[in-house]
């Protein structure tokens, strides 16, 4: 029989305990180690069974070990020791408090995903894992962040394997009681309860769950309540699960019902309602068009006046390197859902559109909703900028106002305790590294290379163990019986290089690359004297079969008994098992098409550990790769066969892994330790690790972002809106009279017949701006270095002051200064000119000479 629901019963706390409540629904928990120490003291053996779960361990501890514990001075003691170190990190100010007011009170950030523990599975891949870690690293460094998402029943999902290797997948049923959440409530008692109007009259339901994450509130909206009809409850059923009919009603309640959840909870907490809102990838798109709403409704603002002011305070990052990453709905879809908003229809399909008319698009409405944008690494921001540069005609796509903060990861998170304790994290004079400054890791070079090297040994040793309790629970799940398990007991060796290769499994990560040469890699796998072993996790999307088959290719080749104690494919990747290979590894394998990785930052958490990444220089490691923290592989960027292509970069692999990377590690002095590497191992602690931090990058987004779109907003809504109505006219008038904008003649004098280096060129530029004002635009010089086709390269930008006006003429000019030799070119061009704009790109239009 199946139970119609289930619950978790825990035992009643002593009061001598109650503070352990405290503890257990703050998830700082989960990343402070002497909180997981206190948890771990209640019952050491059953920390173990539920691992490392503190929800569970309070679920299932017995009513007598909990009076024991009620009369242990000693555990008391240390429980209030650790109530008040919290107690200090929430009200203690920190490096945010000293921004002053320019800073924003409140900043919203909207995600499908949060990874910030395995013990709440509300994460598929990388996108949650770094929603978790942006999270973590505001709490730290006090940034008043509010976490939008949904609470997912089923989580994404737990992954199996089949007999022959095929992925098999488990939605488990979730408990919100039985996790680390709490109920919004009103001040009667009563559940807060979300409404979103959906078609035919019908209205969708939800429950807002809060989860505290250090100082942090993270609000999950959950659908499966009783005031909802049957397919309305299972609207938060998974995660990236359904038709498109199903992700379009999560995506309007995460974003729709995620505005009005914020607006409930700030109201009953009294938190000051946000000034920015971050959007977390397109899912999270109709933030935008609820916050339309409300002020169309408030304030009596037009569409295109409210679009003004909700621009202002929107920021929008894009992980998406590939056209097909992005979700894109039908049009009719849209309309259908949308009938009865309160939004006018024609204004609001525009914010989606492409260049298919029957799609709305979700990434080109977060660019648009937002006035300011990023990729994740430098080199994903060309990227976004070269895939979306059709949507500014006129521009290059250096012009795209699309910028870029590379992604970082939550020290406290990932690496192993043992190194932190060592010394690993800590300035040159020893003390803690503090978050609010400059980041330096030099203590790292007083540590003796036998002390690192043990350590690492040690991390190594337990990821064997790890990898063994694993291999032998995987082959039983798999029909294999006690007798023929035995060989998982001497699975892996901690004392040969262990390579680590985990992430999600679509195509474009390659997860079999290294099978490119099955004879090669087994070569490799069982050479004698300088073996390697290799661990492989991730997932594959359950609609992707393609992503499966290639799970399946791996697993039959590790499952050949001449290698399987070298090889090993572990089904359930998760954060669990992540901080084992992050811990462990001596080597991280990352082999994607260049450049469809948009950042990758699991090589960023084995970097914290003293793991050396060998990878394709694409995302975080084009940018930070230096020679001495790792290895890069060559690509073959030119090779349009992808066949041949696979085949050049697995050799390249295969033959530095074989010249470069083995010599290196088995290389040792008289006392048994590879110099060579572990100063390799300290280069990457000291130079790399720093850079790789979420609070740098969180740091990144409230300097370059959040602060400036705070001060935009708040421009936006002065006089009850004023400047967002004039801006909304002054773009509208503008826009009608710019197709009749010229430059219609340039002329340059002073330079001579033979310019030398170090002289200038005086630039006059005469320009028509029919029905508009100078002060409407911005007049430009732009020049650089000049190819055989005349297009300009290196470019820089000088203002033209504006001389005087002849009716609908207006002349400019400029002194342009001749700084490099070679080949060199200008031109003129106009751009409108708001105090208002972000960019001067923003609004997509350009008249060049």
């Amino acid at each position: 029989m199946r139970a119609l629901r289930r619950f978790t019963v825990r035992a009643s706390l002593p009061e001598e305990l109650m503070p352990l409540s405290q503890l257990v629904t703050n998830l700082r928990w989960s990343w402070h180690p002497e909180t997981r120490d206190l948890f771990e003291a209640l019952d050491p053996q059953l920390w173990q069974t539920c691992n490392g779960d503190p929800v569970k361990v309070l679920g299932e501890v017995s009513a007598e070990r909990l009076a024991t514990l009620a009369r242990d001075r000693r555990f008391l003691r240390r429980l209030t020791d650790v109530v008040d170190d919290l107690e200090d990190y929430l009200s203690a100010p920190h490096w945010y408090q000293s921004l002053g007011s320019d800073a924003p009170q409140t900043i919203a950030y909207f995600s499908a995903e949060f990874g910030i523990t395995e013990v709440l599975p509300q994460y598929s891949g990388g996108l949650g894992i770094l929603a978790g870690d942006h999270l973590k690293a505001a709490s730290d460094l006090g940034v008043p962040l509010i976490g939008v998402g949904l609470l997912y029943r089923a989580g994404y999902f737990e992954q199996g394997l089949s007999a022959d290797g095929w992925q098999l997948e488990h939605y488990p049923s979730l408990d919100p009681h039985g996790l680390p959440v709490k109920l919004l409530r009103q001040s009667d008692g009563s559940a807060v309860v979300i409404t979103v109007p959906l078609p035919e009259g019908r209205t969708l339901h939800a429950h807002v769950w809060r989860v505290q994450v250090g100082r942090v509130s993270l609000l999950l909206l959950d659908s499966d309540i009783e005031e909802n009809a049957p397919a309305e409850r299972l609207v938060t059923d998974r995660l990236y699960g359904g038709d498109e009919d199903h992700r379009l009603r999560q995506e309007m309640l995460l974003g729709i019902g995620g505005v009005r959840a914020l607006r409930a909870y700030c109201g009953l907490t009294g938190t000051p309602q946000p000034e920015v809102f971050h959007a977390n990838e397109g899912h999270a798109g109709f933030q935008g068009v609820e916050r339309i709403r409300e002020l169309t409704e408030s304030h009596g603002l037009s569409f295109a006046e409210a679009l003004q002011a909700v621009r202002a305070g929107t920021v929008f990052t894009t992980h998406t390197p590939v056209p097909a990453g992005i979700d894109r709905f039908p049009r009719a879809l849209i309309e259908r859902y949308f009938a009865g908003f309160g939004v006018p229809m024609d204004q609001l399909i525009p914010l989606g559109a492409e260049e298919d008319p029957a799609k709305f698009n979700m990434a080109h409405m977060g660019l648009r909703l937002g006035q300011r944008a990023n990729g994740v690494s430098q080199l994903h921001g060309h990227v976004s900028r070269h895939m979306f540069n059709y949507l500014w005609p006129g521009f290059d796509e250096g012009d795209v106002p699309i910028g870029s903060i590379t992604n970082g990861v939550h020290a406290p998170t990932w690496t192993a305790r043992e190194l932190v304790e060592l010394g690993t994290q800590a300035s040159s004079q020893g003390d803690p590294v503090e978050v609010e400054g400059d980041v330096h890791f030099d203590g790292v070079d007083r540590i003796p290379a036998s002390d690192l090297w043990s350590t690492r040994r040690l991390l190594r040793g337990r990821l064997v163990d790890e990898v063994r309790r694993r291999l032998r629970e995987t082959a039983l799940s798999r029909g294999a019986a006690e007798s023929e398990v035995g060989w998982t007991d001497g699975a892996f060796d901690p004392d040969v290089l262990t390579i680590g290769f985990a992430r999600r499994v679509p195509s474009y990560k390659r997860l079999t690359l290294m099978l490119r040469d099955p004879e090669r890699l087994k070569a490799l796998l069982l050479d004698p004297q300088r073996p390697i072993q290799l661990i492989i996790a991730g997932k594959s999307h359950p609609a992707d079969d393609g992503g499966k088959q290639l799970i399946q290719q791996m697993v039959k080749f590790a499952d050949d008994p001449e290698v399987r104690h070298r090889i090993a494919f572990l089904p359930g990747y998760d954060i669990g098992m992540a901080r084992y290979l992050y811990w462990g590894c001596d080597v991280w394998l990352n082999n994607p098409l260049r450049p469809l990785e948009a950042c990758g930052t699991s090589g960023m958490k084995a970097a914290l550990n003293g793991g050396l990444n060998l990878s394709i220089r694409d995302g975080w490691w084009d940018e930070w790769f230096d020679g001495q923290n790792g290895w890069a592989i060559p690509t073959a960027d030119g090779v349009t066969d992808h066949d041949r292509r696979d085949e050049i970069e697995a050799r390249a692999i295969y033959e530095l892994l074989g010249n470069q990377v083995l010599p290196r590690f088995y290389e040792t002095d008289r006392d048994g330790i590879p110099t060579r590497w572990v100063e390799m191992v300290r280069h990457t602690l000291r130079e790399t690790g720093p850079k790789v931090l979420a609070t740098r990058m969180v740091r990144d987004y409230v300097q370059q972002l959040y602060v400036p779109a705070a001060g935009s907003a708040r421009s936006m809504a002065e006089g009850g809106y004023g400047p967002a109505r004039q801006e909304a006219g002054w773009r509208s008038h503008l826009l009608d009279h710019w197709n009749a904008v010229r430059v219609a003649h340039v002329e340059a004098t002073g330079a001579g017949d033979t310019p030398e280096i170090g002289s200038t060129l005086a630039l006059r530029a005469e320009v028509e701006l029919p029905g508009l004002a100078p002060s409407d635009v911005q007049v430009q010089a732009a020049y650089g270095r000049v190819d055989d086709a005349d297009g300009l390269h290196e470019v820089t930008t000088l203002p033209m002051a504006h001389e005087h006006t002849d009716g609908s003429r207006h002349w400019f000019s400029a002194t342009v200064p001749l700084e490099r030799t070679g080949a060199f070119g200008y031109t003129v061009r106009v751009l409108p000119n708001s105090a208002h704009l972000a960019d001067p790109a923003e609004l997509g239009v350009v008249a060049t000479a």
